[in-house]
């Protein structure tokens, strides 16, 4: 169910209902020449909502804010400052809990923002909510890696690669460029290799200065189907999960009324 195509009615019901709501997280930013900015909140809200199909849920609408710094070196990409980005994000998660939800998932489309929505579920014992808050994501299948790894030709991944190229010729063929394509396949530089376990903030600038990781010509349509279909797969079991779930929410009350209890004179 999306947010943005229910009535005021409906939305109550479904909120009533599932109790979930699902907020697929993307940006706006470069996918080489060949894929459109939105690639991941396209593919990703569309993933997100097949799967809300198959376990009922509420989708929020498509969210374009996140981390994407390391792409401000490209046209048509959009950042916020930290600070707001952050604010937005916990404000949107409010208004999520305010109608009603008692979970909230952000399910990330954008590797990006894998370090930034951990910490957003960190700072969520900073103060207490009336929901619970999940973090997942909507590109890995680890538990299926080697029937991933089949469906595909190549063997290195990243960024407007094969199997993201592939998504989107099944989720919206019209949006992509296969003729723009580089002849070349993106392998990483690694001119921060020599820093080893050292992390920095540009480390993805220096493996992938055309923000292009991979080899997308090898994609299919039918390939998109095979990945997707994995993706959503797996998404819809968590959703099943996150709404049987009473461990959290019971270890949640716990923490803060022991927090509490500190603070009492």
């Amino acid at each position: 169910m999306r947010w943005e195509h229910l009535t005021a009615p409906e939305f109550a019901r479904a909120v009533r209902q599932t109790g979930v709501c699902v907020v697929s997280m993307g940006v706006l930013e470069k996918h080489s020449d060949h894929l459109p900015l939105g690639t991941d909140v396209l593919n990703g809200h569309r993933i997100v909502c097949l799967a809300a199909e198959r376990e009922p849920a509420v989708v929020f609408p498509p969210f374009y804010f996140g981390q994407i710094s390391e792409g401000r070196c490209y046209p048509g990409c959009l950042t916020l400052k930290p600070t707001l980005l952050l604010d937005l994000i916990e404000g949107v998660c409010d208004e999520i809990g305010r109608n009603g939800f008692k979970k909230v998932i952000l399910c990330n489309g954008h590797g990006g923002n894998s370090h930034m929505l951990r910490f957003i579920a960190q700072c969520s014992l900073w103060e207490e909510k009336p929901y619970q808050l999940y973090v997942t994501d909507s590109f890995t299948v680890p538990e299926r890696q080697a029937e991933w790894d089949a469906a595909l030709e190549t063997k290195v991944h990243g960024h407007a690669c094969e199997c993201e190229t592939s998504i989107s010729l099944t989720n919206h063929p019209e949006l992509v460029k296969m003729d723009r394509i580089p002849r070349k396949a993106a392998l990483p530089l690694k001119r921060l290799a020599h820093l080893k376990t050292v992390y920095t903030g540009n480390w993805w600038y220096a493996d992938n200065p055309d923000h292009y990781a991979g080899d997308a010509r090898p994609a299919t349509a039918a390939k998109g189907r095979v990945l997707r279909g994995m993706l959503v797969d797996k998404l819809a079991r968590y959703i099943r999960v996150v709404k049987k779930d009473k461990v959290a929410p019971a270890l949640s009350r716990e923490f803060f009324r022991r927090e509490r209890r500190l603070r009492k004179p």
